[in-house]
C-alpha cells in the first residue's frame, strides 16, 4: 500500500508541474531578448552621432572655404583701391596732356620769332620784348602743369628722349653724342610728352675710308 501510494505522488508531482522544463529554458529566452535589445538601442545611439560628426565636419569645411573665399575678396579688394588710386592720380597729372602738347607748337614758333628777331639787329626791340613776355608766359603755364624741356645738347644719345634725325661727323664731340637740338623735347612729370629731334655725332672719316668713298663715287 505505500509503494502504490508513493508512486502515485511521483506521478501526481509530475503531472502537476507540467512547465517546469519551460520555466527553466525561459530565462535563457529572456536574457537573448535583452541583449538584443542592448544591441539595438547601441545602434541607434551610434548612428545619430555619426551623422552629427559628418554634419560638423561638412559645416567645418563650408566654414574653411568661406573664409578663404573672404580673404581672397579682400585681397582682390585692396588691389583694386590701389589700382583706382593710381589710375585717378594719373589722370590727373596727364589729364591736360593732349592740350599741352598742341601748346608746344606755339613755343616753337614763338622761338623762332626771337632768335630771328635776335639775328636781325635792326627789328624793333619792343616786338622781340612782347615776344620774349610770352615766351615766358606760356613756360611758367607749362611748369605749373610740371611740363619740363629735356636738356639734349652735348648729351648721349637716348631713343628714349631723343629721335636722330641725322648723324653728323665731327671731332667735338665724342660718338653717339647730341650735337645740335633741332627741335625741343619735353617731358610731362616723368612721362615723355614730346622727344628731342637731333643731330647725333659721329666720327670723321679716315683718309682711307674717304678715298673709298670718292672711288665709289667715281664707278
Amino acid at each position: 500500500m505505500s509503494e502504490k501510494k508513493k508512486i502515485k505522488i511521483n506521478v501526481d508531482s509530475e503531472a502537476a508541474n507540467p512547465d517546469s522544463e519551460t520555466e527553466a529554458t525561459t530565462p535563457k529566452k529572456k536574457a537573448t531578448s535583452k541583449r538584443s535589445e542592448n544591441t539595438a538601442d547601441d545602434i541607434a545611439i551610434e548612428d545619430p552621432l555619426k551623422e552629427m560628426e559628418a554634419k560638423f565636419n561638412a559645416t567645418r569645411e563650408e566654414a574653411k572655404e568661406t573664409y578663404d573665399r573672404l580673404l581672397r575678396v579682400s585681397a582682390e579688394f585692396e588691389n583694386y583701391k590701389k589700382r583706382s588710386a593710381r589710375d585717378m592720380d594719373d589722370f590727373r597729372k596727364f589729364a591736360n596732356q593732349s592740350l599741352l602738347k598742341e601748346m608746344l607748337c606755339v613755343v616753337d614758333n614763338l622761338e623762332l620769332a626771337i632768335n630771328s628777331a635776335d639775328e636781325n639787329q635792326n627789328r624793333d626791340n619792343s616786338l622781340k620784348k612782347g615776344l620774349d613776355l610770352t615766351h615766358k608766359e606760356i613756360l611758367r603755364v607749362f611748369e605749373k602743369f610740371s611740363v619740363t624741356p629735356i636738356e639734349s645738347k652735348g648729351q648721349a644719345f637716348d631713343p628714349t628722349f631723343h629721335e636722330a634725325v641725322m648723324q653728323e661727323e665731327t671731332d667735338e664731340y665724342s660718338e653717339n653724342t647730341v650735337v645740335t637740338e633741332m627741335q625741343k623735347g619735353y617731358l610731362i612729370h616723368d612721362r615723355l610728352l614730346r622727344p628731342a629731334m637731333v643731330v647725333v655725332a659721329k666720327p670723321k672719316a679716315g683718309p682711307s675710308e674717304s678715298n673709298e668713298k670718292n672711288k665709289d663715287t667715281k664707278e
